[in-house]
């Protein structure tokens, strides 16, 4: 549906998105996550046509962003960092607004609203002035700004900033929901968030791609392996390191912490998408060893996401 080919934006000498590309398809939640500064806001502008390129191509349904600007838009809905709210008028009028300058006509537009208010929880307050709401009605006033002309794809740039966390899981939730019909794409820095509502985690830091699967698939071994902790007792060092190394799939042995009369602990880094536990077991049992801990450490999207944005903040 979507497919972006060596995208780059350029401000000045500076590259904010450097030569990217990736594919989305019909209905799928795609989480765009990095830290502050890493391109996500450029890259999801460039896609609603808000910003030109500095070089690649965006084609959403055969169509390019540049040579088809006005029909992609006819397709999107787009919920900005900043909503840009009417804050005097009241939530009804400020969507009709929206609805007749989308091109709704005017016998159409209470039913929509109607429809609209009840999706994204806003009929108690449709007749309350926008500047009167919370943030988090605010962003489910954007939410319905962004669905007026039931686009196919949604792009909200991170549409929980700044809420508590009842708000949090209330416009979680409503993704979730949209995304039963919709195409969506989101921007955020919440790793919770991404993990509990995505079909699929794109990472970008620095301009560049740094990892993108599905959300299950990124956290059981995409990029680095799992890590295997044993303590040891009756063992030594050196003979524990040979043995252990000498198994396929083991990539590297280490000591982990200072070594007592009682045991000598181990880190065990295992091979991407390899559960070596069973042959590190069977490994121990063959020798006189005491085997007093063996345990492998969870792999969280907070790990992955702190390794693969250090690992890159190394390279550069």
């Amino acid at each position: 549906m979507i497919h972006v080919e060596e995208l780059t934006k350029y401000y000045n000498d500076f590259c904010a998105v450097d030569h990217i590309r990736f594919d989305v398809n019909r209905g799928e939640i795609l989480g765009l996550l990095g830290p502050n500064g890493a391109g996500k806001t450029t890259t999801l502008k460039m896609l609603t046509g808000f910003f030109p390129p500095s070089d690649g191509e965006i084609r959403i349904n055969d169509l390019t962003v540049t040579e088809n600007p006005l029909e992609i838009k006819q397709m999107l809905g787009y919920l900005p960092e900043s909503s840009p709210f009417y804050r005097d008028m009241l939530v009804y009028d400020y969507l009709s607004y929206v609805a007749a300058v989308r091109g709704i006509s005017s016998d159409k537009i209470p039913g929509r609203l109607k429809y609209l208010a009840e999706l994204c929880g806003l009929s108690q307050v449709m007749h309350k002035a926008v500047g009167e709401l919370s943030k988090g009605l605010n962003q489910r006033v954007g939410l319905a700004h962004a669905m007026m002309n039931d686009p196919e794809i949604l792009i909200l740039d991170e549409p929980t900033q700044g809420l508590d966390p009842n708000q949090i899981a209330e416009i979680r939730s409503l993704i979730k929901k949209i995304g039963e019909e919709k195409t969506i794409i989101f921007s955020t820095h919440i790793l919770s968030e991404a993990e509990a509502t995505c079909d699929r985690i794109m990472i970008i830091d620095q301009g560049k791609i740094v990892a993108d699967d599905a959300t299950e698939a990124l956290k059981h071994g995409t990029g680095r392996g799992a890590l295997l902790h044993v303590s040891l007792k009756n063992a030594d060092p050196e003979h524990v390191r040979a043995t252990i190394e000498s198994i396929d799939g083991v990539e590297s042995v280490r000591q982990s912490g200072a070594e007592t009369d009682e045991a000598i602990g181990f880190n065990i880094r295992c091979s991407p998408r390899q559960d070596l536990r069973e042959s590190v077991y069977k490994a121990i049992k063959q020798t006189d060893w005491t085997l007093l801990d063996f345990h492998q450490e969870a792999q969280t999207l907070e790990s992955i996401f702190s390794s693969l944005t250090r690992q890159v903040n190394k390279e550069n």
